[in-house]
């Protein structure tokens, strides 16, 4: 099955269990959002699956397609086709934005070939024109003295370029304002299609107006307490987690 699988999950940071069990798939083509209060473990889970060295999984599986990633390292994991776009975009001084995607391009590469210059550049142009980037950006440091919106630009056009099979985006709309909430959100969207699965994390419906999940999953305590569609979002929006909270606790 062509799909991000993740089953019975167990995560623990030190000696402290975050998540308990969690189980979710999300198909290529589809894109799945998870909610949740804050301290539930949404952000445990994008950084467990992406190989964060502090987020230690103590049982469970996470498959790529099949395939087990989690005995892979951060960047193989990357290679076989999984791209996070993290809450807060870490600064890395001193390498500009065309060389930093460049050089992730070029390692998805087989050894001895190279990526031509010119279309590289062609395409990346391109997406950047999509985000509304001004070309100035590929000659700075990556998020270096960025806002929070071009941090956020800049990830997504990271995801354009890279086209992974399964993107997690973790609060992806933290920080932004309308407009760059419209424009991120349009170019998530652009990516949609039939190769990508994608896992929305967020806290807020707002998002959910602008990138319209296939599915919505409600997370609680380091699990998966209710799935549904996207008017799912709505309730949680009139009623809060609470609501749910409540509901588990009267089952």
């Amino acid at each position: 099955m062509n799909a991000l699988e993740i089953k019975d999950l167990h995560v623990s940071i030190g000696d402290k269990e975050i998540i308990r069990g969690l189980t979710l798939t999300v198909p290529r083509g589809e894109v799945h959002a998870i909610m949740g209060p804050n301290g539930s473990g949404k952000s445990t889970l994008s950084k467990a699956i992406g190989g964060h060295p502090d987020y230690v999984v103590t049982s469970g599986t996470v498959r790529l397609d099949g395939v087990n990633i989690l005995d892979m390292a951060a960047d193989a994991r990357a290679r076989a086709g999984l791209f996070l776009a993290f809450q807060y975009p870490m600064e890395i001084p001193g390498v500009s934005n065309a060389n930093f995607i460049r050089a992730a391009l070029q390692a998805r590469l087989p050894d001895g070939e190279e990526l031509e210059a010119t279309d590289f550049y062609a395409q990346l142009y391109a997406e950047m024109d999509k985000l509304e980037m001004s070309r100035t950006f590929t000659a700075r440091s990556v998020n270096e003295g960025f806002s929070g919106g071009e941090k956020k630009r800049n990830e997504i056009l990271q995801m354009a370029m890279l086209k992974p099979k399964y993107a997690i985006l973790d609060e992806t709309d933290s920080g932004l304002d309308i407009d760059a909430l419209r424009i991120v959100s349009a170019g998530v969207n652009a990516q949609r299609g039939p190769g990508l699965g994608a896992l929305v994390i967020t806290h807020y419906q707002r998002l959910l107006d602008y990138i319209v999940p296939d599915h919505v999953h409600v997370m609680v305590e380091g699990r998966i307490v209710r799935t549904g569609g996207k008017e799912l979002a709505l309730e949680l929006e009139e009623k809060g987690y609470d609501f749910i909270k409540e509901s588990l606790t009267t089952v």
